[in-house]
């Protein structure tokens, strides 16, 4: 029996209030978490989320209310509490080693305990290789394990992670993810906030949170099955005629959400809500190509849970003045054998790929794929070692002020000035770009209500948390209408409700003509795309639109769950790649090359074996993420077995 299923309670939190000055940020929630479960917050900006963890971390006195971890009070517990901050606390001139050396000491650990145990940790996450190297020169999901490694050098019974992925790619996350359910396995209690719902999905229970008020506890499939509907993916030419024909209340239909290749539209009774689909898309002369029925995703619930409370989507129609629709299906961004070296380094290699004016193009990859060097290539900012380039219809120079004017670009880092107010920041941008002081005005009115900040526009933006940045960034980089649009990695730390707001607006744009390229870790999101590019290894292995490249995968994905699952993937993980095998909360996610059937049985004969009793087997959805990691071991292995 596992710590989580003896049912001990580790986290207390009853009543939970905290204030600041006026503001409420907590108002009086009560949870509790059991050893060895991984507990999930989910909310969007502003929720009470880190202010939860900073009373739980001892870091802050609550208001009112109790929090006790194992007992005692959260500040008296803070031995044996570890936290991450959605700011690592990392040191960027130290080593590896000299972070955890630093951090240990700091907790009174003896030398030789701390060598011991950072070793333990760094090997777990296949890093003992890199204890000479500087944590500043660390990728993303490194520097995430290192901090990670940090936190469970004082053996701590409770972990603490506000956010701990974000800007990970998915590979490093889901090993991140793997870590933690073996961690969980252990003993360690787990509170984790994240704004990915995929990752709420490997959680034992999630709680949704929203303006300091809990409103749902209980496991994925518990909240999903609460949303009493299911969704139809609806695949039609004309995606933006059909997502405006469902829009609105229709009897039948409780949401539409518009992605790359396909709408999803949630109804309470499918067979009565697709003859409403039908019938409404039958009226306004949309040709259907399929209609097919799925189960919600947790994202669903999160949604509907914030709409029956009155919280929705602020989507302000974008003010465009000059649309670009007479180029639409014209080549904006054309690269033909990109390569870039560094030196002995070979960044990208032959890298292809054309996008049209009005097609939302997705550039997908590991941390240091290439996908970075790729954007700054195609929109100019520095020359390709080898290839040809077309931008904006200049093949020539791609840094004359006729392509500058024409291009946005939103980076991975902010591109605003933290030391200036929010309305100084648009209309520094505003004037940069040559616009009109009524343009500008105008813009900026939007950009203020696009973002939640009407009234705010003189709040210094240092001042912001990181979504409300992001959305004011975005505005920023779109307010001289460009023709082409480069967004790196754009909703990174966005909740779900303002990653909608997001995309809808940028398929506004797409749907003006605008040309966009975007990156991101995120793959649900990356359905949003019309067509995807996977990166490896500086190269694009496999290109098509979110459909088709499920379509090209060769195996399947059966789900299992069992009695064990833990000891079940572990033992699963025994033969073949590992890769292949992925826990989802309860459930094992498996990529067999083999006949499905046949790859059932042989799982539950070996689980059997082992005295694990298998409770379901299926096969189910490739979805995006497993496609990537079988699209990026695949190429791996191809790479290993050429060279």
């Amino acid at each position: 029996m596992t710590p989580r299923e003896n049912g001990t309670v580790s986290i207390q939190v009853a009543d939970l209030r905290k204030n600041y000055g006026a503001v409420q940020a907590v108002r009086g929630i009560s949870f509790d978490v059991r050893q060895g479960e991984i507990f999930g917050l989910i909310g969007p900006d502003g929720a009470g989320k880190t202010s939860t963890f900073q009373v739980l971390a001892g870091v802050m006195e609550a208001t009112s209310g109790t929090t006790t971890i194992f007992g005692k009070a959260a500040r008296e517990a803070r031995q044996q509490t570890g936290y991450l901050t959605q700011t690592f606390s990392l040191y960027p001139d130290l080593t590896v080693a000299e972070n955890i050396r630093y951090v240990g000491n700091l907790r009174l650990i003896p030398n030789d305990e701390i060598e011991s145990r950072g070793n333990k940790y760094l090997s777990m996450f296949d890093m003992d290789r890199f204890t000479e190297r500087l944590a500043g020169r660390l990728s993303g999901g490194m520097k995430q394990k290192l901090a990670l490694a940090c936190a469970l050098v004082a053996q701590p019974q409770v972990l603490l992670l506000d956010e701990p992925t974000t800007g990970v790619d998915p590979v490093s996350r889901r090993e991140f993810w793997d870590t933690l359910a073996h961690l969980a396995i252990d003993g360690l209690t787990i509170l984790v906030a994240t704004p990915y719902l995929d990752e709420a999905e490997r959680c034992h229970r999630v709680a949704q949170m929203h303006e300091g008020t809990i409103h749902q506890i209980g496991t994925p499939a518990e909240l999903r099955a609460s949303l009493g509907a299911k969704r139809l993916e609806v695949h039609t030419a004309s995606l933006g005629d059909a997502e405006d024909a469902l829009m609105g209340h229709h009897a039948g239909i409780l949401d539409v959400q518009r992605f790359g290749d396909r709408l999803d539209v949630m109804v309470p009774e499918p067979v009565v809500g697709q003859r409403e689909v039908e019938r409404l898309l039958g009226v306004a002369n949309i040709a259907i190509e399929s209609i097919q029925v799925e189960e919600p995703a947790l994202e669903n619930t999160f949604v509907a849970t914030l709409r029956a409370i009155g919280r929705e989507v602020k989507s302000p129609k974008y003010p465009g003045q000059h649309p670009h629709r007479d180029l639409m299906g014209e080549i904006a961004i054309g690269a033909t054998n990109l390569t870039r070296h560094f030196g002995n380094f070979t960044a990208v290699r032959d890298v292809s790929v054309d996008v049209k004016y009005g097609e939302i193009y997705g550039l997908l990859g590991a941390n240091g794929a290439g996908k970075t060097t790729t954007i700054k290539m195609l929109c100019g900012l520095i020359e390709p070692s080898t290839g040809r380039m077309e931008l904006a219809g200049e093949s020539g120079s791609l840094r004359s002020r006729t392509v500058r004017q024409k291009l946005g670009y939103m980076s991975q880092k902010f591109s605003l000035y933290d030391d200036l107010t929010v309305g100084e920041n648009l209309n520094f941008f505003g004037g940069v770009y040559g616009l009109s002081p009524e343009e500008i005005e105008t813009k900026k009115h939007w950009v203020l209500e696009f973002a939640g900040l009407e009234g705010k526009e003189d709040a210094l933006t240092v001042s912001l948390p990181g979504g409300w940045k992001q959305r004011v960034a975005f505005g920023a980089s779109i307010m001289h209408e460009p023709s082409v649009l480069f967004l790196d990695e754009p909703t990174s730390g966005v909740d779900p409700l303002a990653r909608r707001a997001f995309w809808r607006m940028i398929n506004q744009l797409a749907d003006m003509g605008t040309a966009i390229l975007v990156t991101t870790h995120y793959l649900e999101e990356a359905e949003q795309c019309n067509r995807l590019g996977f990166m490896v290894a500086g190269s694009i292995v496999a290109e098509g639109t979110p459909r088709g490249v499920k379509a090209a995968q060769k195996g399947h994905l059966i789900e299992t769950l069992s009695t064990e699952p833990q000891r079940a993937a572990d033992l699963l993980r025994t033969d073949g790649e590992r890769w292949r095998i992925s826990l989802f909360g309860d459930r094992i996610h498996n990529v067999t090359d083999g006949d499905a059937e046949s790859s059932m049985r042989e799982t539950r004969a070996k689980l059997a074996a082992a005295g694990i009793d298998v409770l379901e087997a299926r096969e189910i959805p490739w979805s995006l993420e497993d496609v990537f990691i079988a699209v990026v071991e695949n190429a791996k292995r191809e790479e290993r077995l050429a060279a």
